[in-house]
Order: structure tokens, then C-alpha cells, then sequence
């Protein structure tokens, strides 16, 4: 029990005084960083997906 009390003691000191926590300016930057590279690899996909469904129907059609 001795163990289990001093590891969340530890924790919460390693969280409070030895953790970085980033300003909101930084994590809002962040967010719309992610936000935008998520939603531009979504339409690489979104093309290539399209691409190909147009070339294995053409595949298809002349078989």
C-alpha cells in the first residue's frame, strides 16, 4: 500500500512541477494545425479513392 501512495504522490508532483503544459495560444495553434493537415490528407485520400474507382470501372467496362 506503502508503493501505491508514494507512486501517485510522485506522479503528482512529477505533473505539477516537472511537466510542460504549453499556453492556450500554443494548443490553439496546434489544434487548427492538426485540424488542417487532417482535413487536407483526408481530400489526398478522398482523390485517390475517386481515381480509383474510375479506373477499375473503366477496367471493368472494357472487359
Amino acid at each position: 500500500m506503502i508503493k501505491i501512495v508514494a507512486f501517485f504522490k510522485e506522479s503528482y508532483n512529477e505533473l505539477t512541477h516537472k511537466v510542460f503544459w504549453p499556453k492556450y495560444s500554443e494548443l490553439q495553434n496546434s489544434a487548427i494545425l492538426v485540424l488542417i493537415a487532417s482535413l487536407i490528407f483526408a481530400l489526398m485520400i478522398g482523390v485517390i479513392d475517386y481515381a480509383f474507382d474510375n479506373l477499375i470501372g473503366f477496367i471493368y467496362e472494357e472487359l
